[in-house]
């Protein structure tokens, strides 16, 4: 009953408050509208029968119509506005589209007056050729099967050109790099560029200089050898025997090239003369001189002139050197290994020499090769030179060879305690001492030759 009450006296109050608030002055007012105005945000009360709240509430309608008004009219201005700096943001945009693309153009043209006209290719994201190239041009198998050996750095790509050596791929990380370069010489080769990062990853220089190029493997007798050089050279011969260190390779090579040989063979014995070390140590000798690689005793035999003297470098120590004068003064039949200076390693293309080192019980007369020190008088006319590895020493094809071309050891005296020399620094030793003699006697026939003419 309490609770029907309380409701009929909550209907009886709302709807006298309706009727309080429908007759204030002409100015309706709709209480849903004011209750949910309420529950939105505090507001004044409005009290109907005092005319100047009626007044301030209907400013406060003017007012917010005149808001309203106002707010749309700075929303179609604003839609104006933009609309106006659009086409403007447009016009202006195409006009730089037109002036990016002339600039773009006009670069384009700059880049082709400076490069001679060449294109090259940009490498996209994840251009795999780079990586794939170095690291199978590494490799020496594939060097020899397909024919291609790496170059990095702009002396050795710029000597390679010179020299006649055919360009095939050439990866460069800033134009300026290749303009370095005989760009003449480029025409039938692939110019792809790169990023500077790709080719640090991939280039086996501490500071690597931004450019990498892959060639066709030179045919020594097909290369353009300075003239300038070839004419100061001596009829000297170097003969690379079982040179395992790409160091001490380039490094021969390179003391081959300044004491003016007239040509080097290797071994099958040596390592890969393009090999990347050998390459950086030698210096551009490959490009200088011819470098006959992977040779055969016969073959090597047969790259000599026919009137040659072949003599061999003995690395070995003092001590040693008794022994071996002491085991070739005897009249006993000696053996390979007698002899700390000649590989005892058996060759497998050399059957005899098999046989002989599997039998133990049988003798071999080793070559009977005179020692005689490097500053002698050797070098007498075209002369072969033979160097061996630190390893493995000379073969005993070297040792036979010198034999039958009355050859001889060539011993450099070391203090007591030093095993022997690098094989660099020997060959170094040798060949300028070989070059002295050789150009002493070239002199000394010469002004034979010139008083015989003068004076018959």
């Amino acid at each position: 009953m309490a609770a029907f009450v309380r409701g009929m006296f909550w209907h009886l109050l709302v709807a006298e408050r309706s009727n309080i608030l429908k007759k204030s002055n002409d100015c309706i007012v709709d209480s849903k509208r004011y209750v949910r105005a309420l529950k939105r945000r505090p507001v004044k009360v409005l009290y109907p029968d005092s005319e100047t709240t009626s007044k301030q509430r209907s400013d406060q309608i003017v007012n917010k119509q005149s808001q309203k008004v106002a707010s749309k009219v700075r929303e179609s201005n604003a839609i104006l506005k933009n609309e106006t700096t659009n086409k403007r943001v447009g016009s202006m945009s195409w006009s730089d589209r037109n002036g990016n693309a002339s600039s773009t153009s006009e670069h384009t043209t700059n880049l082709k007056d400076q490069l001679g006209g060449l294109k090259f290719e940009r490498a996209l994201p994840g251009d795999k050729r780079l990586a794939r190239v170095v690291s199978v041009a590494c490799s020496r198998t594939f060097r020899e099967h397909q024919g291609k050996i790496l170059l990095e750095g702009r002396r050795l790509i710029c000597d390679a050109l010179a020299a006649g050596a055919n360009p095939q791929m050439v990866f460069f990380s800033s134009v300026d790099r290749l303009c370095d370069l005989p760009l003449d010489k480029l025409k039938r080769a692939t110019l792809v560029k790169v990023k500077f990062e790709d080719i640090k990853i991939w280039s086996d220089l501490v500071a690597p200089q931004g450019v990498i190029a892959i060639f066709s493997r030179p045919d020594p007798s097909r290369l353009t050898f300075p003239q300038d050089q070839r004419g100061q050279s001596v009829p000297l011969s170097l003969i690379c025997d079982n040179v395992r260190d790409p160091g001490n390779l380039g490094t021969i090579l390179r003391c081959a090239v300044a004491a003016g040989c007239h040509n080097v063979l290797l071994t099958k014995g040596c390592v890969d003369a393009w090999e990347p070390k050998v390459l950086r140590a030698a210096m551009g000798a490959h490009f200088r001189l011819p470098i006959f690689p992977s040779l055969d005793w016969d073959d090597i035999q047969n790259q000599l002139p026919k009137l040659v003297t072949v003599h061999v470098a003995d690395n070995c120590s003092g001590s040693e050197r008794e022994v071996a004068e002491e085991a070739n003064q005897s009249n006993k039949p000696s053996k390979v290994g007698d002899y700390g200076w000649v590989s005892s390693r058996p060759n497998c293309k050399d059957m005899r020499y098999k046989e002989y080192e599997s039998d133990s019980d049988s003798e071999l007369s080793f070559p009977r090769v005179e020692t005689k020190l490097y500053h002698e008088g050797w070098a007498q006319g075209n002369t072969g030179l033979v160097i061996g590895g630190e390893t493995h020493g000379l073969s005993l094809e070297a040792v036979q060879l010198a034999e039958r071309t009355a050859g001889q050891r060539l011993f450099i005296p070391v203090v007591p305690g030093v095993d022997s020399l690098n094989s660099a620094m020997a060959a170094s030793i040798l060949l300028f001492e070989g070059r002295r003699q050789l150009l002493n006697l070239m002199e000394t026939s010469g002004r034979k030759d010139k008083s015989k003419v003068q004076f018959p």
